[in-house]
């Protein structure tokens, strides 16, 4: 009795699964979902996300962030933030700004630089993007702004006050104890030395000469065209090649979201 008892139990027993057939169920799981990833990576490529970092208000060095000024590093990070998101396609730097100091534009551009090597990076005008906010803009793959946008404004200024002669009539008085001749240069207690005036022209130079540089190479303009520093409008900008098109932040998404496509084809 014992063969008709095995041969019993093995027709009423249920089938034993094969651990084959787990392992294709398994390995089918995966391929579905792969292709799903895949699916989902060609439409994200097809449509292309932008990242919009906006430079707003005096740029200056640092991590402000206030409703008149933006820091460099702030920029900066948000700048190699977008550039590192492998779900961001290309950026657009959104500017608003009559600029800011040289050190800012300076630790910026090296941002800008930085996202380029990844990223198409495509400059937004908004009111005005002038001075240093004009700077960093040249760096942009492609600058677009409208047609009563300020901007150009290149140069570089410093402003001395002097209330010496407020403060004679208040009955102000100021010593001064220094270790230098120039070592108090820029006091609002006093004037200007000849010397002090002739160094101070000799830096603004310097810092113009190397604005203006950076422009020229990177636009094609005249220096002849930009160097008396004075504001340009929108139209202006484009018909002297400071700009490249008119349009808003919606038409330079688009123009990022093209730059991306050719980059990636």
């Amino acid at each position: 009795m014992g063969y008709l008892d095995d041969q019993v139990a093995a027709i009423t027993s249920p089938p034993r699964r094969p651990r084959s057939r787990i392992l294709w169920v398994l390995l089918i799981v995966v391929v579905v979902i792969a292709i799903v990833t895949l699916t989902a990576m060609q439409a994200h490529l097809h449509t292309g996300h932008v990242t919009v970092v906006r430079a707003e208000g005096t740029l200056v060095t640092g991590l402000v962030d206030s409703s008149d000024s933006t820091g460099s590093e702030v920029i900066g990070n948000a700048l190699r933030a977008a550039a590192d998101d492998p779900m961001t396609d290309a950026i657009v730097l959104r500017v608003n700004s009559p600029g800011g100091t040289p050190s800012a534009a300076e630790e910026i551009i090296g941002d800008i630089e930085y996202a380029k090597t990844k990223k198409p990076v495509v400059v937004s005008m908004g009111d005005i993007a002038t001075s240093a906010a004009y700077l960093i803009s040249v760096h942009a793959d492609r600058i677009y702004a409208n047609p009563d946008t300020f901007t150009a404004n290149i140069g570089t200024i410093w402003t001395f006050s002097n209330d010496s002669e407020w403060m004679k009539k208040k009955g102000y008085q100021v010593e001064v104890v220094k270790s230098g001749e120039m070592k108090d240069m820029g006091s609002s207690s006093r004037s200007l030395t000849t010397e002090e005036r002739d160094y101070a022209q000799q830096l603004v130079n310097a810092s113009f000469e190397s604005f203006i540089s950076d422009v020229l190479s990177h636009r094609p303009v005249n220096r002849t065209a930009i160097e008396d520093g004075r504001v340009i409008r929108g139209q202006e900008a484009l018909d002297l090649g400071l700009v490249d098109k008119l349009g808003n932040l919606n038409d330079a998404e688009d123009a990022a979201t093209d730059l991306a496509r050719t980059r990636s084809s």
